[in-house]
């Protein structure tokens, strides 16, 4: 296992991190996947076997339940892991059960550390920005959290850029605990993040955690042109996130990603893994699955060196187009661009006219 240092903290995250989005399976999360204790006791085991040290879970996972069996399974060896957790969206049919209040992140911190089972959260994530609280507050309860000792560190996910950046004003000006992570949705198929959420990353010293890298399993090579949806996959079960604008893109994209994956004698996810671990404030992947082999397929993906052609063939059929402002910088702007101009700029050649 390769480890990372996320950010500018100290905290140092495995390449690839577990997610327990499938663990419970209780309402719409059955669709996703339904693992009891024993089958997610098992693929901890493997996960920890294989060097993975952050395992990824939100107290909405399955009404609670996901947060429940991973304190259990995790019972005796807590120290040797990380575990990452989420609120804000909603948990119960009352005015106060969703958003980043003071009110509902202090008490659903103290519920997600009774089902854990611990004592502290090691990364606690803003699940969703909520627009009607202001992010003082939400930031001075995080601050809170963490000068209790409830909460290690805290980061975003699913921000827009202006939403991180006026997350970290409000810390900065009134110094309070900062955000050191964004977890994010970002793919060879889905590469918006690059727009603005990899250059803040780099500006801002913020680790990367990106969910979902295999867009709910698109890019593992089962789903390919003009077949019919796999059995057994989230899609044929009727889910639909993330969404998709572009199928002959997709296709696209996946001829080429089992083309090298055939080259290199591995598979397409491993492919699509290995390209993301390439990009810039990438610190892990945060990887769900429903078999002992689909992990270990997934974790085989930090050993796989892909060659600057293989990169360069991956770019070409997934760069996205170079909207306004970009474009207009790659014409001016190139010779003072910054490092975090380049994550978004670094595999877009500049227009010609």
């Amino acid at each position: 296992m390769e480890y990372r240092t996320l950010g500018k903290s100290g905290l140092k995250v495995s390449a690839i991190a577990m997610g327990t989005f499938t663990f419970g399976g209780v309402g719409p999360f059955a669709r996703v996947g339904n693992q009891g204790l024993p089958e997610a006791r098992a693929l901890v085991d493997l996960c920890i076997d294989h060097g993975v040290n952050v395992f990824d879970c939100a107290n909405m996972y399955s009404s609670g339940v996901a947060e429940e069996i991973l304190g259990e399974v995790l019972e005796g060896r807590r120290d040797q892991v990380l575990i990452t957790s989420k609120a804000r969206m909603r948990v119960g049919p009352g005015p106060n059960d969703e958003g980043t209040s003071r009110w509902h992140l202090i008490r659903e911190c103290e519920r997600s550390l009774k089902r854990l089972r611990t004592d502290r959260i090691d990364i606690y994530y803003m699940h969703e920005w909520d627009g009607t609280t202001p992010v003082e507050e939400k930031m001075a309860a995080l601050d809170t959290l963490v000068t209790q000792g409830k909460v290690r560190y805290v980061g975003c996910s699913n921000y827009s850029g202006w939403h991180v950046m006026k997350s970290l004003m409000a810390s900065d000006r009134d110094r309070r605990v900062r955000f050191v992570t964004q977890q994010i949705h970002y793919t060879l198929e889905a590469r918006e993040a690059e727009y603005e959420l990899l250059p803040i990353s780099v500006d801002q010293g913020l680790g990367v955690l990106v969910w979902s890298p295999l867009a709910a399993g698109l890019l593992t090579g089962k789903h390919r042109r003009d077949r019919p949806t796999p059995e057994g996959t989230r899609q044929f079960a009727g889910w639909t996130e993330p969404p998709v604008r572009d199928r002959n893109r997709l296709w696209d994209i996946i001829d080429v990603l089992v083309d090298v994956g055939a080259a290199h004698g591995v598979s397409a996810a491993q492919v699509a893994l290995a390209w993301l671990l390439t990009r810039p404030a990438v610190s892990s992947l945060v990887v769900g699955g429903r078999t002992a082999a689909q992990f270990a397929d997934n974790i085989a993906a930090v050993s796989l060196r892909l060659t600057a052609e293989d990169i360069e063939r991956l770019n070409t059929v997934s760069r996205p187009p170079l909207i306004y402002p970009y474009w207009h910088q790659g014409q001016f702007a190139v010779d003072r661009f910054s490092q975090a101009d380049h994550a978004m700029h670094d595999g877009n050649p500049p227009p010609k006219w």
